[in-house]
């Protein structure tokens, strides 16, 4: 017998004992209390409100998004295994509002008797307008419960007044730990798992299942069965999976790649140093391996950001924006899409003239900070926006460079003893000619805009904005 009878409804009976050796083992091994479920933490952890909630039996409408594989239909049997309420399941890829105006019609004949009824809706947003229409009254009254599933998103997908009714609960995908985790139960667990196949799991066969998932415990599950049942047993009776037969499994072929040692940090490295080197090709390449042995996106988003702003700098300063919002629009739309602004960031920072003059400057400037004595703000640079200060001489001598012509006046920013020091030099290359000839102009000791303030407007309008601003200087 599975969990859920034919029609979908039950109380709340004990699974522990209902194990059905015919169902995949992604069902068998569905945990039937919060203490066996795995992650998401930051919702049903100890002392999280839904966990709270669960153990009250004062369960709340909600909705659960997440990806696939991350536990939505196993919480809501959780719930189902805890509560006293009465269970009933929909999936709305085959109920229409036939099915649901009947679900809710029982549900209010049982709370005449006093009983709760919770109605679990998987797949919640492909319900059209009129079905989700027609759960607001029952959801709103109290009728039922309301438990839908979503990997959409549902602010986007589900109606705002059924939203407005709910709590949305964000799942995310499990971690790697997380899915070896549950590997290695199912492995070994005799009654629910793999247990009486007396599996031996080599790690690099588990870590290749782990990386393939890709926080999906069902597909983990999925493959570890296949590869079990489509390996022999050895002579002892153990069937041993390894490496060659989870990649039968997974149907991905395996690359050597270490998530946590040196293939990770060499094909970083390669990357990197790829985008550096002009090479858009190869850059590309590099990226695809890293996105192909489950690098996250995250991780490949800052690798980008950060050449970016070494190796392109103001050559192109452009390249950071490009960089930032691929980080956004990757981390956004998730993979397999991730790949596509991943893709045109490295290509863009590849392809972009190169400085590392800011690098350079920064690098020299802290180098000064570390070393060097540290001299004090120079008087006429220190913040004059307080009683007192202008009698302590603070901010006396400051020219306000927007009352000069060219918004320019040259005037000493940096402490006496390092008055000479260049910190930022840059190239030729790129928007860094522009810079370098405007700084030439400006470091120009002909230059005309020596003189006094030419409109006192722009210096009323200064104090002006220090008062609104606060402390600006």
């Amino acid at each position: 017998m599975s969990l859920f009878d034919a029609t979908g409804e039950r109380g709340a009976p004990d699974v522990a004992g209902m194990v059905d050796r015919g169902a995949p083992l992604a069902k068998r091994m569905r945990p039937t209390s919060l203490d066996e479920f795995v992650g998401q933490e930051d919702i049903v952890g100890p002392g999280r409100l839904l966990r709270r909630a669960i153990e009250e039996d004062r369960v709340p409408s909600m909705i659960l998004w997440g990806p696939a594989g991350t536990g939505k239909t196993t919480l809501a049997m959780v719930i189902a295994n805890t509560t006293k309420s009465h269970f009933t399941q929909l999936s709305a890829v085959t109920s229409g509002v036939a099915d649901l105006k009947k679900a809710i019609e029982e549900a209010r004949s049982r709370r005449d008797y006093g009983q709760k009824t919770i109605l679990f809706v998987d797949e919640v947003h492909r319900f059209n307008k009129a079905q989700q229409d027609a759960l607001l009254p029952a959801v709103e009254d109290g009728t039922v419960t309301l438990i839908g599933a979503t990997t959409e998103n549902p602010y986007f997908e589900i109606n705002s007044a059924l939203v407005s009714r709910t709590r949305i609960f964000r799942l995310n995908a499990l971690t790697e730990q997380q899915i070896a985790e549950i590997l290695r139960r199912a492995a070994i667990d005799p009654d629910r798992g793999l247990g009486r196949f007396g599996v031996r799991l080599d790690e690099d066969a588990l870590a290749h299942i782990v990386t393939v998932a890709n926080g999906d415990a069902r597909s983990a599950l999925n493959a570890l069965e296949t590869a079990v049942l489509t390996t022999p047993p050895d002579s002892g009776g153990a069937v041993h999976v390894t490496l060659e037969a989870a990649v039968d499994a997974t149907q991905k072929r395996a690359i050597a790649y270490d998530r946590s040692g040196d293939q990770h940090y060499d094909h970083a490295s390669a990357f990197i140093k790829s985008m550096r080197g002009s090479d858009p090709d190869a850059a590309l390449y590099w990226l695809a391996r890293m996105i192909y042995a489950g690098e996250p996106p995250r991780f490949i988003a800052r690798r980008i950001l950060i050449c970016a702003a070494e190796d392109v700098g103001m050559a192109d300063p452009q390249a950071l924006v490009v960089a930032s919002a691929a980080s956004y629009a990757a981390d956004f739309v998730g993979f397999p899409e991730a790949r596509i602004p991943l893709a045109q960031a490295a290509v863009y920072v590849a392809t972009a003239p190169k400085s590392n003059a800011v690098y350079a400057g920064i690098n020299a400037a802290v180098d000064d900070v570390e070393q060097r004595r540290t001299p004090p703000v120079p008087a006429h640079l220190r913040d004059s926006n307080y009683p007192g200060a202008a009698k302590l001489g603070h901010g006396k001598g400051y020219k306000y460079a927007h009352d000069y012509p060219g918004h320019f006046v040259p005037q000493q920013y940096l402490p006496r003893d390092l008055a000479e020091r260049r910190y930022y030099v840059p190239t030729g290359n790129g928007f860094e000619r522009t810079i370098t000839d405007r700084l030439a102009r400006l470091r120009n000791p002909g230059a005309s805009n020596t003189a006094g303030p030419v409109n006192a407007a722009n210096t009323n309008a200064a104090k002006g904005a220090k008062q609104v601003e606060g402390r600006r200087e």
